[in-house]
């Protein structure tokens, strides 16, 4: 019987930066990173494990999170040029997909089944964030004054949009519409230390996040209930995503050992599910 909830190394420490981040599988089941071997890369780690740098991004770009749309195209949130960037697959052409002057630094990115991205913008100079709502060519603000806003999420329904803020260590819920309006915000959890970072959900409902500076995921409900905390060898985890054949091992990016670990799972991950990974 297989084991569940239980870390391994997947990739040799530091073959990434510390500004590991914003993993995402294709629906071959390579896993992407950005800032493999330098800033400004995005790397590829195949199945089996083995990394290289996939492409590196133009203009001074750097990378966080990453996302990929129903065409299977790469979204990239680029915090140094305050943009949300399209990768062609195929070509590894990197367009603008849109562009957000008024950002302070796109972080995270989640995006809808029909392609709504939204997008959390930390400013970590004074532990404040806004919220935005990002489609090709226009960047819409949904709430300002906010704290660190970091990982960002959308529910399998579809009808709920998580966001966190680090410093302040809150995860909120909002209602979620089709068209990508958000309102009746609300307290899903609040923990008394250590940090919070990027966030998915499974096909169930549940939320994973990382706890920076903990070294764990934390899984829970969509009531707000902690089901779950799986401990990492690494301490500082940024990211996580779902992946594997079955949409069911979740890979985690930690900064400190610039690498990635893996977990299995009991249900599959939302956005493996979206790319035709795993059961529906």
């Amino acid at each position: 019987m297989e084991k569940l909830f239980t870390s391994s190394v997947f990739t040799p420490p530091h073959g990434f930066t510390g500004g590991i981040e914003g993993p995402a599988c294709d629906a071959q089941g390579n896993l992407y990173a950005v800032n493999y071997a330098k800033e400004g890369t995005i790397g590829k780690v195949t199945p089996a494990g083995q990394s290289s740098v996939f492409l590196e991004l133009p203009n001074g770009s750097i990378g966080n999170g990453i996302r990929f749309t129903r065409a299977g195209e790469m979204l990239i949130a680029d915090y140094k040029n305050h943009n949300v960037l399209k990768v062609d697959m195929n070509t590894k052409a990197v367009t603008v997909w849109a562009h957000g002057p008024g950002m302070n630094q796109p972080n995270d990115i989640a995006i809808s089944a029909n392609d709504i991205v939204f997008a959390s913008d930390p400013n970590w100079s004074n532990n404040t964030g806004t919220l935005w709502r990002v489609t090709p060519g226009n960047v819409t603000l949904l709430e300002s004054g906010m704290g660190t806003t970091n990982g960002i999420e959308v529910s399998p329904d579809g009808k709920r949009l998580y966001v966190n803020e680090s410093v302040q260590r809150r995860i909120w819920v909002y209602d979620l519409t089709e068209a990508g309006a958000i309102s009746n915000k609300r307290l899903l959890i609040e923990f008394p230390d250590f940090g919070l970072d990027g966030m998915r959900c499974d096909s169930q409902g549940n939320l994973y996040s990382t706890r920076f500076g903990k070294g764990t995921v934390v899984k829970i409900s969509p009531e707000g209930n902690i089901l779950q905390e799986v401990v990492l060898h690494g301490k500082n985890c940024t990211n996580l995503t779902f992946g594997g054949p079955d949409g069911r091992t979740v890979y985690v990016t930690v900064a400190d050992n610039g690498n990635v670990e893996k977990f299995r799972t009991d249900a599959p991950g939302r956005c493996r599910v979206l790319s035709g990974v795993g059961p529906s």
